[in-house]
């Protein structure tokens, strides 16, 4: 099984390479982040044709976030309950995977507003984890979460040290989430970091790999185990390939483990098997 996320930075702008690479890379699950358009007037039908189903929860201009998967899933929710009016978080159940398409507030400034809103937002996000899994559960948090978990995954660690993305106070909100529970499972397949997801689109910040990895696929550990690859599709920052890029490119991870398509009652009985194994 194959689960991504990406950020396209507008599905509008981004609808035709994003139809090119379902095709080429041919995820089981794809999580989109930053939609930026209202469930209205997302491309259903266009990705029907592709052979995906879509959960959206859409935002006019900003936001919006969605799963697209092969089957439709057995329930979707949305938000982190409560009076959020930002399209952020949706998650989507097959069988006994949970997949979370979350896309985390960039926070403009630190010591601003938006910034005490976006670790505020990430402390939401752990608390809604606990209250609805367990670590043991099979979930997947995918998405552009707006932090650089330490130095290893960015170019230049002085030049970006007082953003919101390398902040101390959000490196600590994102080990918070991730001590939940989560493995980075990126980072355990290349320790050594180095691997971004993200690059500004100015001052030629891809061409000279200026980037960041602020976008990832978190699993609980039974999902962790099963992972055998993860790695990031740079092709997809390029230009030249249908039009601009978004300025962050695909995450991808690998499972050894039942395609969604495959019901809940045999992912039951393979985790009776692996108790009665043990």
């Amino acid at each position: 099984m194959k689960i991504a996320t990406w950020n396209v930075n507008s599905i509008r702008a981004r609808q035709g390479r994003l139809l090119a690479w379902l095709e080429k890379a041919a995820p089981d699950i794809l999580c989109l982040q930053e939609l930026k358009v209202t469930d209205e007037a997302f491309p259903f039908d266009a990705l029907r044709e592709a052979g995906y189903h879509a959960s959206v929860l859409g935002q006019k201009t900003y936001n919006g976030v969605a799963v697209l998967s092969r089957r439709e899933p057995d329930e979707v929710r949305t938000g982190l309950e409560n009076d959020d009016v930002q399209s952020r978080l949706i998650r989507a159940t097959f069988g006994t995977l949970h997949v979370l398409s979350a896309y985390v507030p960039n926070g403009q400034a630190v010591g601003s507003e938006k910034y005490d809103y976006k670790l505020a937002w990430m402390d939401r996000l752990r608390d809604r984890l606990g209250a609805w899994f367990s670590p043991d559960d099979r979930v997947v948090v995918c998405g552009d979460l707006n932090v650089a978990r330490d130095d290893a995954d960015v170019a230049n660690p002085q030049e970006w040290a007082p953003s919101t993305l390398c902040h101390e106070a959000s490196r600590e909100a994102w080990r918070k989430l991730s001590d939940w529970g989560l493995v980075d499972l990126l980072r355990e397949k290349h320790p050594q970091g180095g691997v971004y997801s993200w690059w500004d689109y100015r001052d030629l910040g891809f061409p000279r790999n200026d980037g960041l990895r602020i976008d990832y696929v978190l699993a609980t550990r039974p999902v962790a185990d099963k992972c055998t690859a993860a790695s990031v599709d740079r092709d997809e920052r390029k230009k030249g390939k249908g039009g601009t890029p978004s300025d962050h490119a695909p995450v991808v991870a690998e499972f050894e483990m039942p395609d969604p398509a495959i019901s809940s009652s045999l992912a039951h009985r393979e985790e009776d098997y692996e108790s009665h194994d043990s």
